[in-house]
């Protein structure tokens, strides 16, 4: 178990509008941070260990990563992780240095921030205003939307041969969509995918490979969107986790990134 603050969590991180993996024994920038985080409703779990914080970093997806570096020779090692690792390394990655040295070699590492000894209320908050529409957009490109929307596949490329078949989309995210379809498809095929989006009347046609395979459960990763389509995707995507959020999350949310009322949901 990571060492999370004493308190229970004000927000769950399914109802924040990012989950953040802190990783510090300093209690006083535990709490700095974590207030900030608050005020941005953002999650925090809280590592005093680098080794539970890799541990999490293997099994849990975060949108940022804030590591200390005045745990040692650990910490750097955990930032190489996080640039390393497969569902974290678009994180937004923040060090806590202590020297101008540190905060140079953490840029270095690839550190998109760094917050420099003394911490401030007033350096915390704006560096976390700087780098928020960063760390939304990493949530976004990672939320998959529940739907059921109806959808045509058809093999191209290494599927050619695959007849027009009818499939149901089951979730949609930025990057590809999960499916379900009485067909079995092996992983690696390509296919034509064609669906509409609630609410939109235009339909989306693109080419899609099978990336896993369950039972008649296939995960499709998107191999191209059209300048036309991926627009519209992504703002209906941000309509839909804007809609997932509590109430109290998405002022806050609408109050930073200056995003426009929700239109009537579809």
């Amino acid at each position: 178990m990571s060492n999370a603050n004493a308190a229970a969590p004000a927000l769950l991180p399914s109802e924040a509008i990012a989950n953040v993996l802190l990783v510090s024994d300093d209690a006083s920038v535990v709490k700095q941070l974590t207030e900030s985080m608050l005020d941005l409703a953002m999650s925090a779990e809280v590592c005093s260990d680098v080794n539970q914080a890799l541990g999490l970093l293997n099994r849990t997806k975060f949108e940022a990563v804030v590591v200390d570096l005045n745990l040692g020779p650990q910490a750097k090692m955990a930032v190489e992780k996080v640039r390393a690792s497969r569902s974290n390394r678009t994180a937004v990655l923040f060090a806590i240095s202590s020297s101008d040295e540190e905060t140079a070699s953490a840029f270095r590492d690839g550190c998109s921030f760094v917050l420099k000894r003394p911490l401030s209320p007033s350096l915390v908050d704006r560096t976390l205003r700087v780098a928020y529409g960063l760390i939304v957009r990493e949530r976004r490109r990672y939320f998959r939307c529940p739907v059921e929307v109806p959808a045509s596949i058809r093999g191209v490329g290494t599927g050619a041969g695959l007849p027009e078949t009818e499939a149901l989309i089951v979730n949609i995210s930025q990057g590809g969509i999960a499916i379900t379809t009485a067909v079995s498809i092996k992983a690696g095929v390509q296919l034509q995918v064609q669906f509409t989006l609630p609410g939109h009347s235009s339909r989306f046609v693109t080419e899609a490979a099978v990336c896993w395979c369950k039972e008649h459960f296939l995960g499709l990763q998107f191999v191209s969107l059209s300048s036309q389509l991926k627009p519209d995707l992504e703002a209906w995507l941000s309509r839909k986790l804007e809609e997932s959020l509590p109430p109290s999350v998405v002022e806050k949310f609408r109050n930073l990134t200056g995003a426009p009322p929700l239109k009537q949901k579809e």
